[in-house]
Order: C-alpha cells, then structure tokens, then sequence
C-alpha cells in the first residue's frame, strides 16, 4: 500500500521543494523514540539511498528506508493549522497504540 498526502500536504511538500530545488522529494519513516516506541520523521530527500521504495504523487517522490516500510505502509499524510501552529500529522493504520501525547506509536510487530 502506498503512502499518500492529503491535498493540504501535498501543497505544503510541493511549496517545500520549490524553495529547495535540489531535494528530490519527502523522506518519511519512523525513529525509535518515546514511551510507545516509534516516532514518525519527515525531511526533505537530497538522495535515494539503497532500498528505498519511492512511492510518487503529482508529481511528489516520498522515499521510505526499508525498516520503516513496514511499519509506515499505507500511511496517508496531512498538513493541519491550528492557531499559530502548523504540523503534519500521520493517520498510520500500522499502529495499534499511541503514547498519551501522540508524539509515538507501537505496532503489531511491536507486540508480538
């Protein structure tokens, strides 16, 4: 299952890229950190690396490390304002738990 990006993310990747015309696309994927053990990271990609699988979007690469493929698969990715904040946000349907303030998640694999 690909990862995706709400329109509103989208936008905001796309406007990211424009001002930094030598990254070739979003790299998402997870670090571990946290009560629940996994966080999720985004960044701009100034390289493919070995293994990576390169989801695309109009016009948008999102590259994923083969560790987080799994753990990030069918992730779809949206750009929220509220107030003065802005923030993307992750609905991931790999995780089963989220510490109490949503900064990381568990997996099945996790569990097991």
């Amino acid at each position: 299952m690909p990862v995706t990006l709400a329109p509103a993310a989208l936008a905001r990747v796309q406007n990211f890229l424009a001002e930094t015309p030598t990254a070739l696309g979003l790299r998402f994927g997870v670090t571990r950190t946290g009560c629940s053990g996994w966080q999720h990271t985004a960044d701009l990609a100034r390289e493919e690396r070995a293994g990576d699988t390169v989801f695309e979007q109009d016009g948008v690469r999102i590259y994923v490390d083969p560790i987080s493929l799994p753990l990030v698969e069918g992730t779809r990715i949206d750009f929220l304002k509220q107030g003065l904040g802005e923030m993307f946000v992750f609905q991931n349907p790999n995780a089963t738990a989220e510490c109490g303030c949503g900064e990381s998640f568990t997996t099945q694999v996790d569990a097991a």
